[in-house]
């Protein structure tokens, strides 16, 4: 009976594993077809391996090169500023008394709750109004609002762990909070910052809505370029298909990388440490 639990366990394992990757594994394939065996029907599962979608969307007149880099420039910014910001906030949060606290933390976690089309019409009149319409530093604002209480929202709990005997014994030893914080919380919490990383960035990369609004032609994000290769006549999914394949190159690299933190990261809060609030 054990073994049969196991095995059925296994077998729905690899079923979901498989209609998650299978999205992923039609771009690669189509990728790297032609125009034509991309809109074959029924679909070609034997074809010519090329490389001609890539080279047209890295290269071609409609080259993709200049809405990677402004979703690169996007996706950092946000995620640095936010970042900046959100561990200390977090901190005060999780270890300091001050007045109105509780309702700090509410008001941070109540933000998640707006729906993003209800404010995207104030956003647009206020990025207008201070000339910051199509701009970097404008889309970053917009998404900073929303990517900092996520961030302290995620960070607190991590920082809540943290024994606090720990900055008891720097303090004795003359350090201030700020060097404490430095020196002792921030490497305890390592993997919860880079979680919180990859998820600012993931957020920021694949963000559309405020995006297709907010930008123009001088700052364009890959998830809008996209619609380069659809119009009414025709859809190009050859090129559609490399296009996101290659919008999912930096968010997998930065998976990879930050791989062993972000395990760590989603694992540590299974264990409580001594925390005090």
């Amino acid at each position: 009976m054990k073994r049969l639990r196991t095995i059925l366990l296994l077998a729905i394992t690899v079923v979901f594993l498989l209609a998650w990757a299978f999205p992923i594994v039609w771009s690669v394939l189509n990728s790297l077809k032609t125009d034509k065996d991309a809109l074959a029907y029924p679909p070609k599962l034997l074809f010519e391996p090329t490389l001609d979608a890539y080279r047209d969307v890295l290269f071609g007149s409609g080259s993709i090169l200049p809405n990677l880099l402004s979703s690169m420039i996007i996706s950092l910014g946000t995620t640095i500023v936010t970042m900046v910001l959100a561990i200390p906030a977090a901190y005060a949060l999780a270890r300091l008394r001050f007045r109105g606290k509780k309702f700090t933390g509410f008001y941070v976690l109540a933000t998640q709750m707006l729906p993003p089309v209800g404010i995207i019409i104030p956003y647009y009149i206020v990025l207008r109004n201070i000339g910051w319409i199509d701009t970097y530093q404008g889309i970053i604002l917009i998404y900073l609002s929303f990517s900092l209480p996520f961030a302290i929202w995620l960070l607190v709990s991590y920082f809540e762990d943290i024994p606090y005997e720990m900055e008891e014994a720097a303090y004795l030893d003359g350090a201030s909070r700020l060097r404490t914080l430095w020196r002792i919380i921030i490497p305890q919490v390592r993997g919860g910052i880079a979680v919180t990383v990859v998820f600012v960035f993931l957020n920021a990369w694949n963000e559309f809505l405020f995006a297709v609004v907010l930008s123009g032609n001088t700052v364009r994000p890959v998830t809008i370029a996209m619609f380069n290769f659809v119009s009414v006549e025709q859809t190009l999914w050859a090129k559609l298909a490399a296009v996101s394949v290659l919008a999912m190159l930096p968010v997998v690299i930065l998976g990879i990388v930050a791989q062993k933190h972000i395990v760590k990261g989603l694992t540590v809060g299974a264990v409580k440490g001594g925390g005090r609030r």
